[in-house]
């Protein structure tokens, strides 16, 4: 039996790879990626069957954030031509919503720039928005930034499904990315959300200058806190931002570190989000193929998407079946 046979018959059985494990499924990727690509689409489809998803989401508050992440062009930090507003009206995000459960989005993600929600207007709007997405039969998703215990009951309580929160890399890389807030903080926030029994999303980015042990350990940590969903996005640089000029990821290496993660998080939820259009280019499919999902759908934050239609089309040729299934419990 071949190690990579070895290490898929040891992630079906749910028990946990090791550091080592994921370093050599990688350097085997390296010299057979389809065979690990074919072992990494039998796990995601014993896990997960061929059911697959497709969310989308807002840019709900945009610009201004005082953080000073090094990809992020919504730093006040960075000179970047990023459109600013404040948070929209509940009207503007529910047609927003509505929209996208008509392109065949199951879940829906309201997202905010900055650290976190401090105004009390602010909060109203989101939590009466997350009650009519609900009834719109979409999931409500939120990514508000940091946030404590009582914010999460109360997201909770209005009828939010998930909660998204990046940890965006490793936490001995962290430091190399963002200085303006710590690792436990990114922590703490999941923990609080984890406390009122919403569903966690948290994942990274890659291609910002880490290496395949960066990944690795991001994937370790997100196995240890237990997280329902898992997106990768592949770093897309945006002028003006310190990371403007960093070399590309090759997408033979997009797809090697989806697999990896596949093995380590066998029946996680795992999806393929921003930069995906950019870094994987023709090889686009195989970034499913190498164990994702899900797919976040449509235009991102502050860069265009890929057209739901395509995606939609690209699911069914997989052979894979769009899941709109509303998972929120009744408030």
């Amino acid at each position: 039996m071949n190690v990579l046979c070895r290490l898929r018959d040891k992630a079906i059985q749910k028990k946990e790879l090791t550091f080592d494990d994921a370093l050599i499924l990688y350097e085997e990727g390296r010299k057979n990626i389809y065979l690990l690509l074919a072992y990494s689409w039998e796990i995601a489809r014993h896990f997960k069957g061929n059911s697959f998803e497709m969310c989308m989401i807002l840019n709900a508050k945009s610009g201004l954030c005082v953080e000073d992440c090094k990809f992020c062009a919504q730093s006040i930090h960075y000179q970047t031509p990023v459109e600013t507003y404040p948070l929209l009206s509940k009207e503007e995000i529910l047609r927003s919503a509505k929209k996208a459960k008509e392109e065949g989005a199951s879940m829906f993600s309201i997202v905010t720039s900055g650290p976190s929600i401090e105004r009390e207007e602010e909060w109203n709007t989101i939590l009466a928005s997350v009650t009519e997405i609900k009834k719109l039969g979409l999931n409500p998703c939120a990514s508000l930034g940091m946030i404590d215990e009582l914010n999460a009951k109360s997201l909770k309580q209005a009828g939010l499904f998930r909660y998204h929160h990046n940890l965006e890399t490793s936490r001995e890389y962290f430091a190399q990315i963002c200085t303006t807030h710590s690792y436990e903080d990114k922590i703490r926030t999941i923990e609080n959300v984890k406390k009122v029994g919403l569903s966690v999303c948290s994942g990274g980015i890659i291609g910002m200058g880490e290496k395949i042990e960066d990944r690795i350990k991001l994937a370790l940590e997100l196995r240890d806190l237990d997280v329902d969903s898992v997106p990768i996005n592949i770093l897309n640089p945006r002028p003006g931002t310190p990371l403007e000029t960093i070399s590309p990821i090759s997408p033979q290496d997009v797809i090697l570190t989806i697999s990896v993660f596949r093995f380590l998080l066998p029946d996680k939820d795992i999806r393929l989000c921003a930069g995906r259009e950019i870094r994987l280019r023709q090889l686009l499919p195989l970034g499913i193929i190498a164990g994702c999902n899900g797919v976040m759908t449509g235009n991102y934050l502050t860069t265009g998407g890929r057209s739901p239609e395509l995606d939609r089309e690209l699911i069914y040729d997989l052979g894979l079946e769009l899941k709109n299934t509303f998972l929120c419990q009744e408030i």
